[in-house]
């Protein structure tokens, strides 16, 4: 126990790992095993207190709307980009079944955030709600959020390596980019898991990979949305360089801090 307090944030990976990993051998991958890992870690460490402060990262509703607009329009946007480029570069028009209806494409987002067994929902309170927050108490955004890219990515290998997950290793590479964007959202909307819940929703809400069939258009497309997701990323370091080298803001640390009223340094 003395290791667990003094060390939380390792003893959540650890365990989020064994969890998760645990259902490898018969062909899963256990996704809600990081959410378990952070409430056993939460109750063991910080108790009632600490669930509470999980839990008020993801109802904190109560941000700057263009942090809403920001969760959904910059993930539909790297879609978008990606499809299009992929087309231009000889690809046939993809086909409208996953977006029609017309109000479809907000139903999947909709399930994608309540989904307890899905990624968004396993990974957004636990990454973003518990880990996040407490690496960069003592770090910088930008060092806090390179050790959850490592981590995080690692716990996703499984994915990565079993064919029948049906994800390619350099599909890795989406993983850490992301991780970038989440944690620059999440600072930036006062700390709220909710946002950044909505945002990875919205990401997995369109297979882009069953747009085309297998083969060379598919394939295109995967490099594609890689390299797209790679140069959000890029664009966010060097834009806000000022805010990832700066302390986070208190709002990013401490869920009972009120939303501000300025934006972060960027």
């Amino acid at each position: 126990m003395t290791f667990v307090r003094n060390h939380p944030v390792v003893t959540f990976f650890v365990l989020a790992y064994a969890l998760t990993w645990g259902a490898v051998p018969f062909g899963s991958f256990f996704a809600p095993g990081a959410l378990v890992a952070a409430l056993v870690v939460v109750t063991l460490t910080e108790g009632v207190a600490g669930l509470r402060s999980v839990g008020a990262r993801l109802i904190r509703w109560r941000v700057r709307w263009v942090w809403y607009v920001a969760a959904i329009a910059v993930p539909l946007l790297v879609h978008f980009v990606t499809i299009s480029v992929n087309t231009a570069l000889g690809a046939p028009a993809p086909g409208t079944g996953q977006f029609t209806p017309f109000y479809g494409l907000a139903m999947v987002i909709g399930m994608n955030i309540v989904d307890p067994m899905g990624g968004p929902f396993s990974e957004e309170p636990s990454f973003r709600g518990f880990a996040q927050p407490r690496l960069q108490s003592r770090r910088t955004p930008l060092a806090a959020t390179a050790v959850m890219a490592v981590a995080i990515t690692g716990w996703h290998v499984p994915l990565f390596l079993i064919p029948s997950f049906g994800l390619r290793p350099f599909e890795a590479l989406t993983t850490v980019a992301v991780t970038f964007w989440y944690a620059w959202l999440f600072n930036h909307a006062a700390g709220s898991a909710l946002i950044t819940l909505i945002a990875h929703a919205t990401e997995g809400s369109i297979n882009t990979e069953d747009l085309w069939p297998a083969g060379g258009d598919a394939t295109r497309e995967t490099w594609l949305y890689v390299a797209v997701w790679c140069a959000v990323a890029l664009i966010l370091l060097i834009v806000s360089r000022r805010f990832w080298t700066s302390p986070a803001p208190a709002t990013a640390i401490h869920p009972q801090q009120p939303a501000p009223t300025k934006e972060p340094v960027s």
